[in-house]
């Protein structure tokens, strides 16, 4: 019987591990609480916000309006970017699905940008870039979100995501 108990201690020890309820972290931040919190916009975002509206009604397109959630879930994919310490679109399905089944998002676009230092360099850049300009210039787009936020090197990441509701 003493042989028995510390295979059976074992045993139970290694299944508590592997296959305990843990959510396994994925880099996809969708909780509810995220996606709903009120937003409270940096400068730099209201400025990003202004910036836009402005480029896009210099062109005849209607300004966009701010939507707490998109700017909820663009602020998961910029802290996914941080913690990858890359620029992507992962995820990119994941987060479009979420913002049509929770925000009623009929389409929806991302630009997503790294290291620019502020507003007006970001938005020059996506202005610059034929695929970011013309996801900006969409004219079927009606809310967009905006995140941005730093890396330990003080490095700036960015995700503007668009809808159309």
């Amino acid at each position: 019987m003493k042989t028995f108990a510390p295979k059976l201690f074992a045993l139970l020890f290694l299944s508590t591990i592997l296959f305990s309820c843990a959510k396994e972290e994925d880099g996809v931040y969708f909780n509810s609480e995220v996606v709903s919190a009120k937003v409270v916009y940096s400068p730099m975002e209201s400025e990003i916000i202004s910036l836009v509206n402005a480029h896009r009604t210099s062109l005849g397109l209607n300004a966009l309006s701010t939507l707490n959630l998109v700017s909820g879930v663009a602020d998961g994919h910029t802290n996914y970017m941080i913690g990858a310490g890359i620029i992507s679109h992962d995820n990119f399905a994941e987060r479009a699905q979420t913002l049509m089944s929770e925000a009623g998002a009929k389409t929806v676009g991302e630009n997503v940008g790294y290291g620019y230092s502020t507003a007006a360099g970001v938005v020059n850049a996506w202005i610059a870039s034929d695929g970011h300009r013309k996801i900006m210039e969409n004219p079927d787009y009606t809310h967009f979100g905006i995140s941005t936020d730093s890396n330990a090197e003080n490095r700036n990441y960015f995700t503007n995501i668009f809808i159309k509701k």
